[in-house]
């Protein structure tokens, strides 16, 4: 364990410069489903180091796998405790894409985990957590622009760097658990203008998730209703996930799958076929299926947007590879597999 601040140092160091070196739609890091992959650390700052290991997370999402710049999205995370300590370190790195408009970044966290018990048996622990980093967006504006055609079209690539933070807490009881967030709390002009040059600067969105894990008598079959919800402080959009897994423990590791509903407050309006007006809100399922073995963590998500009008019927495919290493003794009398 005396080697692990280093080498967790080492990592997050490296993670961060190599993606930051080529720092991309303004909104940092975007919501997906990626937290039921055993990632909630992308969410919440405070999950850094909540683990008994350090853990190392690679995702991939891409829709339209066989066009040329589908949106697609990249993320690399590594979190863990300092030493025996309390505290925490954790940095991600994300690049994300969709069409000529992308965003990078990377941030790095501190993270701080206060016990209420008296021993290490019991899990009763209030987590804090605070993340800054840089991000980039770029808007390739050279493959559309035809001399003449649009004043407001400048034919070349824009490019804006800003900084920003998010701040987290989590509680944990046992087999409940409670997360909220803060994320952009600064404002950034980014690149995104409209026609009287105002910019959409406020980014900010407030997400709070809850979950309680119920066993089996064997303890070997453990099933996980949760929620999460989202709001954006300027567009005043809301969603939130309804969600339902399901773990087995085996002799190598764990095994999951599950099943989340998303479905946003907000509607939009539209004409249908005879000319109707008709209001729809975003609506996705999304399937996902998991596996631990040993020390390794492999992941597939499947994301189906179900409104009425729909660019395509294709959907989203994310992968997730994780590997868990500097393994603690198992500290708590819980099963809470997004601790243990």
């Amino acid at each position: 364990m005396k080697q692990m601040r280093p080498n967790f140092l080492i990592l997050s160091f490296f993670v961060f410069l190599i993606f930051n070196t080529k720092s991309f739609s303004q909104e940092g890091l975007p919501i997906y489903s990626d937290y039921l992959t055993d990632n909630f650390y992308l969410l919440y700052p405070s999950m850094a180091g909540a683990s008994n290991c350090t853990k190392v997370r690679f995702t991939a999402r891409e829709q339209w796998v066989d066009q040329d710049e589908a949106p697609n999205l990249q993320t690399l995370s590594i979190n863990g405790r300092i030493g025996d300590s309390r505290s925490a370190l954790g940095t991600i790195a994300f690049k994300d894409q969709n069409g000529y408009h992308s965003q990078s970044g990377a941030y790095i966290t501190y993270a701080h985990h206060i016990m209420f018990s008296r021993s290490e048996l019991d899990l009763d622990m209030l987590s804090f957590g605070l993340s800054a980093g840089m991000i980039q967006y770029k808007l390739d504006e050279s493959a559309f622009y035809y001399e003449g055609f649009d004043p407001l079209i400048s034919g070349f690539e824009q490019s804006a760097t800003d900084f920003n933070i998010d701040f987290g807490f989590s509680y944990q009881y046992l087999d409940f658990y409670a997360h909220a967030s803060i994320k952009n709390l600064l404002n950034n002009d980014g690149i995104n203008f409209n026609e009287q040059g105002l910019s959409y600067n406020n980014l900010r969105t407030y997400l709070f998730s809850t979950g309680y894990l119920f066993s089996d008598s064997s303890n070997d079959w453990n099933f996980e209703p949760s929620m999460m919800f989202a709001h954006k402080d300027a567009t005043k959009e809301t969603f939130v996930d309804i969600n339902f897994k399901t773990y087995y423990d085996t002799d190598f590791g764990r095994i999951w799958g599950g099943l989340s509903y998303r479905n946003s407050f907000d509607g939009a309006e539209y004409l249908n076929l005879q000319d109707e007006v008709k209001t729809q809100k975003l609506q996705y399922i999304t399937p996902f299926v998991g596996l631990e073995f040993n020390s390794f963590v492999f992941a597939y998500t499947y994301s189906y947007q179900s409104n009425s009008v729909v660019f395509d019927n294709g959907g989203y495919h994310q992968f997730t590879l994780g590997f868990n290493f500097g393994c603690k003794k198992q500290r708590y009398d819980c099963n809470c597999p997004w601790i243990k």
